[in-house]
């Protein structure tokens, strides 16, 4: 496997996606695959972690902290940047094994070739730390200058978020401090240098504090420059970590960077003998996970587009517990129980949003920032038509999002054995989840079930809908795992038993749990083995997804909503009923099972990426793996390829996709390896496309790390397990 991903050749119209493409981060900042001379307007970012600001009426987002890799190249007066001077070579490499991020440009001249080549990295010990070497290669003798430095003047999509400056030179490093208003936070980024030669001048403008470094050059000299760039925040609570900063440290700090992504690839890495492009993308997807998992912190997330930028407010979505978990639950659970304890920590959040709307328990954010607050507006969509906001209902009407939390939390306790997420407030939180639904139910005078009205599935297309199944399954989900908590707390530890007690009528929450569960309507199969998505569904319009399509009148509408194209229609935004049919596929038949497939499939858009992978992986539950593998594919190139949707009414969503990752790994190990956890064991049951000839991955499962072999020997499999 070759583990590059680049692109050849300069294409400004590829700037926007080669941000996503070429990512590098390490859990605390995400720093977008921009080129060295580029500004905010061609969406230059470093997307902080955890840190948020509101400008007058616009939406709470993350920070882009003041870029301290600006680089600007001049030779002989002359302004070498790629948008102004399209260079005759060009090369954007990113090597995924090693985290590393390569530029090299060549421009031809009448006097001769300059070469521009440098190379950035994002410490993965310091997560506080960025480092970037910078080289320039003349074959004639000419003047060169480089003017470097912090540039303040950041890409925001609802700011700009910086009120107050201070620029300064402090030694020989350049410092920014740049503060907000909304909660007087405060961002410092200090930028120190080693260069080779060269004379120094320091350039103060508006929001940028630079150095103009100058030198002359002779035919096959090099000139050369690294960088060590620190940034923190007012939230962060560790100490600086201050070193003396010459060359050799760019070199040791890189060989320790090395070291370390090649023991997480010991642990992570899938391989996939019989289909190299498969193993490539799928671990290059597994590769952007890990680059924005929040090691530094012990409760944090992340957010729906990782740590690409301000989309989608930087705020966590159930994206995370449902679709990247498995990858961390599997290979970090450290940072699995991270990823939870910030919904823990978050659950006053959801008490309080729950409280909001009139309701008992927890509420969760649908868009959750810090505390659970809960940034999605009641307004989220632009009209492209009138430029109003439209009225959605995504803050209040997708209730499943609680359930994903039980879900994650429950996961993480059966695959890892760690019972301490019980002790932390895991506990509460199941319980909460679950008072939260059951204070929804409702029952017909004449009926005799309980039922969920007025929601929004994972199907976004559809508002306001009775008995979404999907809904209606993971809340029965919830009512049962609170159930099976509550039956065995006196085999928790003393102080959580006695706290449980004291907080809840615990014997009146058992019964009122299970008659949740008992009588809480499902929607069953009809006369063809079809599952209703919701109440009414079958009644709607049946047209193809081209049909709908054409109906658009402006390519960036958005398609739900109460005029949008689709809402009238069968047609839907992503798997519904799929995803209720692949978590709770030992329910159904397998008739069932590929009968509901063969039925949406072509009704469903795909327009979020978080649907490929669950038909992927239904698919192969359905003995359908060779249907599934063009889903697995799609889901594991969601960013390899770049492009995907931009755009949901005027409001744009581009930006990296973990979710998609995370869905392309669970289809590895869940669908085609078809591991699963039974009775406090691992179970293999292999169903490879037709090409695939191998696997080898490991899982830690109960506290212990498994090397796992599947080899495919004509009609059959072998099956190793070793337990390190």
């Amino acid at each position: 496997m070759k583990w590059i991903i680049k692109e050849t050749g300069f294409s400004p119209e590829r700037n926007e996606d080669n941000g996503n493409r070429f990512l590098i981060g390490n859990g605390y900042m995400g720093v977008r695959g921009t080129l060295e001379e580029f500004t905010k307007e061609q969406l230059v970012a470093i997307n902080l972690s955890g840190i948020y600001d509101k400008v007058g009426d616009g939406w709470r987002e993350p920070l882009n902290a003041p870029n301290a890799l600006y680089a600007l190249l001049q030779v002989d007066g002359e302004v070498f940047h790629v948008m102004e001077r399209e260079p005759g070579e060009h090369e954007l490499r990113l090597n995924f094994r090693e985290a590393v991020l390569y530029r090299r440009s060549r421009w031809e001249t009448p006097k001769g070739k300059i070469t521009l080549e440098t190379e950035r990295f994002a410490d993965m010990d310091n997560p506080h730390c960025l480092y970037q070497h910078y080289k320039v290669t003349v074959d004639y003798e000419c003047d060169i200058s480089i003017t470097t430095g912090i540039d303040g003047d950041v890409w925001d999509i609802y700011g700009p978020h910086y009120q107050e400056y201070v620029l300064k030179q402090d030694a020989e490093a350049l410092v920014a401090e740049v503060s907000i208003q909304e909660k007087r936070e405060t961002v410092w980024v200090k930028e120190e240098l080693w260069k080779s030669e060269g004379k120094e001048e320091i350039i103060k403008e508006d929001k940028k504090i630079l150095r103009k470094i100058s030198c002359s050059l002779k035919a096959g000299n090099i000139f050369e420059m690294t960088k060590k760039v620190n940034i923190r925040t007012s939230k962060d609570d560790d100490a600086p970590q201050e070193e003396s900063f010459i060359f050799d440290t760019f070199i040791r700090k890189k060989e320790e960077h090395l070291a370390h992504w090649g023991k997480h690839w010991e642990q992570a890495m899938v391989t996939i003998e019989g289909d190299e492009e498969a193993m490539e993308v799928l671990n290059y997807s597994l590769y952007h996970l890990y680059s924005i998992a929040p090691r530094h912190s012990k409760s944090l997330s992340i957010p729906a587009r990782g740590l690409s930028g301000q989309t989608y407010k930087g705020a966590v979505f159930w994206d995370t517990e449902m679709f990247m978990l498995p990858f961390f639950l599997y290979t970090k659970p450290e940072v699995a129980k991270t990823l939870l304890r910030y919904r823990i920590d978050t659950l006053p959040g959801a008490l309080n949003k729950a409280k909001e709307y009139g309701y008992e328990g927890a509420f969760y954010a649908w868009e959750s920032q810090e505390g659970g607050f809960d940034a999605c507006s009641d307004y989220n969509v632009t009209d492209v038509f009138t430029g109003r906001p439209m009225r959605t209902y995504f803050r209040d009407k997708q209730i499943h999002i609680s359930a994903a939390i039980v879900y994650g939390i429950m996961r993480y306790a059966e695959v890892s054995g760690d019972n301490s997420i019980w002790e932390e407030g895991g506990l509460e939180t199941v319980i909460e989840c679950a008072r939260f639904y059951y204070g929804l139910l409702i029952k017909r005078v004449a009926g005799d079930c309980y039922e969920l009205r007025d929601v929004i599935g994972p199907d976004e297309y559809h508002e306001r809908v009775n008995n979404n199944g999907y809904t209606n399954r993971m809340a029965k989900y919830t009512f049962e795992a609170a159930c099976q908590l509550l039956d065995r707390l006196e085999q928790f530890d003393n102080e959580t038993v006695r706290r449980i007690n004291d907080k809840y009528k615990v014997a009146e929450l058992k019964n009122n749990f299970f008659e949740g569960a008992a009588n809480l309507y499902l929607p069953h199969p009809d006369k063809d083995g079809i599952i209703e998505q919701f109440d009414g569904y079958k009644k709607l319009e049946d047209v193809s997804v081209e049909t709908v399509k054409s109906r658009l009148l402006h390519e960036k509408e958005y398609w739900g909503g109460a005029y949008g194209v689709a809402s009238e229609t069968k047609i839907i935004k992503q798997a519904d009923v799929v995803t209720y049919l692949t978590l709770f596929a030992q329910e159904y038949s397998l008739e069932v099972l590929k009968n509901n497939w063969n039925y949406y499939e072509p009704r469903t858009e795909h327009g979020s990426s978080l649907s490929a992978c669950m038909y992927a992986w239904l698919a192969c539950l359905c003995d359908m793996q060779d249907r599934a593998y063009p889903f697995f594919m799609k889901s594991a190139m969601a960013d390899w390829k770049g492009g995907g949707k931009q755009w949901a009414g005027l409001v744009y969503i581009g930006g990296s996709h973990p979710a998609a990752a995370g869905g392309a790994y669970m289809t590895a190990i869940h669908g085609f390896a078809g591991v699963s956890f039974e009775n406090g064991e691992i179970k293999v049951k292999p169903k490879f496309p037709a090409h695939w000839t191998k696997m080898k991955f490991s899982i830690h499962f109960m506290n212990t790390v498994y090397d796992i072999e599947i080899v495919k020997e004509k009609d059959d499999y072998s099956v190793r397990t070793l337990s390190r």
